[in-house]
């Protein structure tokens, strides 16, 4: 086989394995050039005995085959450089390309993973305030001076009726003492009359007839507004503080890692002490449970469930930031007592409500059992009570007496809130029990929680 024969074997045989790509002008020159070579040349390799042609002719023919050639091979050798050029452009362009759309599907990505508000996603996530507070912002013409108006760290939130005035102002007095921010649920409607007190405009007031605490914390407490507030104080009225420090309560149960607590009650000038396990124990700091070894809802050393430990009343509950946002969303729009939501807050206790959950007895308070939303004139209250409600009633005018005493409750009104809380309480526990069977994806981590003696 001649080498020209062998040459263009190997190269075709290496366009078809792949090995390279030959531009079809190429291709197509090559093709003419072995043509002219095989017309013109070949015979040049023959035996001298068989060259039949004139010498002078045979060499212009080929002088002339290989100019054409030549130049054809030129041609093409311009077009293949060309071509590559081009090629490796057009490659880096689309190498280009591709790491643009990399970049732009892990942007897109990155997006995907951002969790936005509802409704903000036509914003820059920048410019989003996901959440609130209650800090005032005075106008310029107001007497009040934003800049002496300290931005507070802790929200205490308590229902009022004009009737617990005083009761209402010592409460408020040392909260405010202690940098608290101070929300009134004005549950009679009455505003204006509290006017006269040094620290009114400093507060909030929230005014709706005749409804519960639950039913104004639900709708004014969201956790995105109080977001701010490290502790959410939600107490009743007629609550006694003389014996209450409120810096020294949050120094405590940071101190023992309490996420929902409250402070004691004093069993002698209490009005009365539902839970035993609420009772302050003199000698104590705090405590997570109560020991009841006869009768019913008999409590032991090793009872796991509430009310024994993990449980405290909805008298004067205090919950951090986290625990407060865990227990907002477990109150019933309807259900505006709130009853048998205690035994569930341990649900929001961050973990372990043995020990998240506790009872301050070193800072303590009084239960003064005074006449308020659903309770009666005609009820028995303590000797603490009745000493501020006469002192209530002499600060109020002749006018408001009069009005004082013609709405005041019948005497059975206390059992028709009672009675409500009790069928409130058996919806709730009936809601709960359904929730937990419909939620396949929710594990019960008390389910094997007891009370009994073992």
């Amino acid at each position: 086989m001649a080498w020209h024969d062998l040459l263009s074997l190997i190269i075709s045989q290496s366009v078809e394995d792949g090995l390279f790509e030959v531009p079809k002008p190429l291709l197509a020159c090559g093709s003419l050039c072995y043509a002219i070579w095989s017309s013109f040349l070949l015979p040049l390799n023959t035996p001298a005995s068989d060259m039949s042609l004139d010498f002078v002719a045979l060499l212009s023919k080929v002088n002339t085959s290989w100019w054409i050639c030549a130049f054809l091979a030129a041609i093409s050798g311009a077009y293949f450089l060309g071509t590559a050029s081009i090629a490796k452009g057009h490659r880096e362009r689309l190498l280009g390309h591709e790491a643009i759309d990399t970049v732009h599907t892990a942007q897109l990505d990155a997006c995907k993973n951002i969790c936005r508000p509802g409704g903000s996603e036509a914003l820059p996530a920048q410019i989003v305030e996901k959440t609130t507070n209650f800090r005032l912002h005075p106008l310029p013409d107001s007497h009040l001076e934003e800049r002496k108006i300290k931005p507070q760290a802790n929200l205490l939130a308590i229902p009022v009726g004009i009737k617990q005035k005083k009761v209402v102002d010592r409460i408020v007095t040392k909260f405010l003492l202690s940098d608290f921010l101070v929300m009134l649920f004005h549950y009679d409607g009455v505003v204006d009359k509290w006017n006269d007190l040094a620290w009114s405009d400093r507060v909030i007031h929230v005014a709706a007839m005749s409804q519960t605490k639950w039913w104004f914390a639900k709708r004014f407490l969201h956790p995105d507004v109080v977001a701010d507030y490290d502790h959410i104080f939600l107490w009743d009225e007629d609550i006694g503080v003389e014996n209450f420090s409120p810096k020294r309560y949050l120094s405590i149960i940071n101190e023992e890692g309490l996420e929902i607590s409250q402070p004691a009650l004093d069993p002698v000038k209490s009005y009365r002490v539902h839970h035993g396990i609420t009772a302050r124990k003199p000698k104590s700091r705090v405590h997570r449970r109560m020991h009841k070894f006869s009768g019913s809802g008999r409590c032991y050393d090793n009872s796991t469930a509430p009310p024994c430990t993990g449980w405290v009343e909805l008298m004067v509950p205090v919950f951090t930031q986290k625990a407060w946002r865990c227990a907002w969303h477990m109150i019933q729009n309807d259900l505006i007592h709130a009853w048998g939501l205690d035994k569930q807050l341990g649900y929001c206790s961050q973990g372990d409500r043995v020990k998240n959950i506790g009872v301050v007895d070193s800072e303590y308070v009084v239960h003064l059992g005074l006449p308020t939303l659903g309770a009666s004139y005609g009820d028995k209250v303590s000797k603490e009570a009745l000493i501020f409600s006469s002192m209530t009633r002499h600060s109020l005018s002749s006018t408001t007496q009069a009005q004082s005493q013609s709405s005041s409750p019948p005497t059975d009104f206390r059992s028709a809130v009672r009675e409500q809380s009790s069928l409130e309480m058996k919806m709730f526990q009936k809601r709960w029990s359904d929730a937990v069977k419909e939620d396949q994806c929710w594990t019960d981590p008390y389910q094997n929680t007891t009370n009994d003696h073992s």
